[in-house]
């Protein structure tokens, strides 16, 4: 059996990170078996060679593979190109045409981007999994097929069975076997060696010296949380190479190439951490506004009732939170909230005309300030009478705390009404 070593040289894979030699190990024991494997990772760390070395080292080695990128094929015309059409299937079908399944009998297909495949080619592709059947568009008649699939995806497969977007009986087919491939960032030892041979194939290609690296530039390479992988890697080593005179690159020079990067920066920039807190803060604040709005539309209906309603009792006992969020009950007194603060004295105002139920988060009511300040002195003086001054009584009538309701007999002069 191929040693991880030799597999390395023979697919000009670099790198000795534990990861890496771990994903490359299970490709070789999987090989010379029928199962289905899902390889998953990032974008860019290098997928593509999985298949290929399962392909290789399989009894298949001899027969056809074909890699086929799910992400790129149109949905309109996916069907097609997997499991081919008969002739007037659809407009522009002039001939009949064999798809991929079709075509690789007997050998490998590669379905690289997997997750983006629709629901329905799902379920096709679940069938020739289960039973090695499948249908042309646009015909009757039941083929059989022997291929190995082996698939790609750097979605996450668990959010996309929770969001509907795939299939959980099509993602434990494939997914036999799976192996991970790591991203670039966890290894750091690797990203050096990497960068020194993409830019002696650089120097080779466009026939100059070869770009080198100092050691502080070398730090900054490592450091660099390369989002695009390997294959970030590869653009930012060609870059240099191309544009820089110097042969030995430092530090600052390379920070030019690096995107988020600059000279007067830091060399770590971890962005995830922010990202998150950004991400964290805006959905409290949706749901500060989203309370917020819930509330508006609770107090509107709430004076619509004290507007329509002369039992103010009888609406406090149907919405005592309510009544005590207008209250502004809050432990601290000298940060309670009124909601109510009158400059003058209540006045008398005609009713206004009823409002439609269902209206209330468009209507504006001219004037509810003063209505509602009329109602709430009435109730306080009420229970009053009720309790016969007693504050304590009072206060659990109305539903607010005796210190709210004392600034209130202040506020509106009732001191009458308590000695009552």
């Amino acid at each position: 059996m191929e040693s991880v070593q030799n597999i390395k040289q023979r697919f000009g894979i670099i790198g000795n990170d534990d990861g890496l030699n771990r994903a490359l190990e299970k490709a070789l024991r999987v090989s010379a078996t029928e199962i289905t494997v899902l390889v998953t990772g990032e974008s860019g760390v290098g997928k593509e060679n999985i298949p290929k070395i399962i392909h290789q080292f399989s009894p298949r080695k001899h027969a056809k593979y074909i890699a086929v990128n799910c992400g790129a094929i149109p949905e309109g015309t996916i069907d097609s190109e997997l499991f081919g059409h008969e002739k007037g299937a659809f407009t522009g079908a002039t001939t009949s045409r064999s798809g991929y399944f079709e075509v690789a009998d007997g050998g490998t297909i590669f379905l690289d981007e997997v997750g983006e495949l629709p629901l329905p080619t799902q379920v096709m592709l679940l069938r020739i999994l289960e039973n090695g059947e499948f249908m042309k568009v646009g015909s009757s008649k039941v083929q059989k097929t022997d291929v190995r699939i082996v698939a790609a995806t750097n979605v996450k497969m668990n959010e996309a069975i929770k969001k509907g977007k795939f299939r959980e009986d099509l993602y434990y087919r494939l997914s036999t076997v799976e192996i991970h491939l790591p991203p670039l960032r966890e290894r750091k030892e690797d990203i050096s060696l990497l960068f020194r041979k993409f830019a002696a194939d650089f120097a080779q290609k466009y026939k100059m010296p070869t770009l080198r690296l100092d050691d502080d530039a070398q730090k900054v390479l490592e450091q660099y949380r390369w989002s695009g992988n390997i294959r970030q890697l590869r653009n930012i080593a060609e870059q240099v190479s191309v544009l820089e005179k110097n042969r030995i690159l430092n530090a600052n020079t390379l920070r030019n190439y690096l995107p988020n990067m600059g000279s007067q920066l830091p060399a770590v920039i971890d962005r995830s951490d922010k990202e998150a807190d950004f991400s964290s803060e805006r959905e409290i604040l949706y749901k500060v506004l989203f309370d917020m709005k819930n509330d508006l539309n609770d107090l509107k209906k709430l004076t619509h009732e004290l507007m329509e309603n002369e039992n103010m009792t009888s609406v406090q006992k149907n919405n005592p939170e309510l009544i005590k969020k207008i209250y502004g009950e809050l432990d601290d007194e000298n940060k309670a909230v009124e909601f109510i603060t009158p400059e003058s004295k209540p006045q008398t105002h005609s009713s206004p005309p009823p409002i439609n139920q269902y209206d209330y988060a468009e209507t504006v009511i001219e004037e509810e300030p003063l209505s509602l300040l009329e109602k709430e002195i009435e109730m306080i003086k009420q229970a009053l009478k009720r309790s016969n001054g007693k504050r304590k009584i009072a206060a659990k009538e109305l539903g607010i705390s005796e210190r709210t309701l004392y600034r209130k007999i202040k506020q509106f002069d009732l001191q009458d009404e308590e000695n009552e």
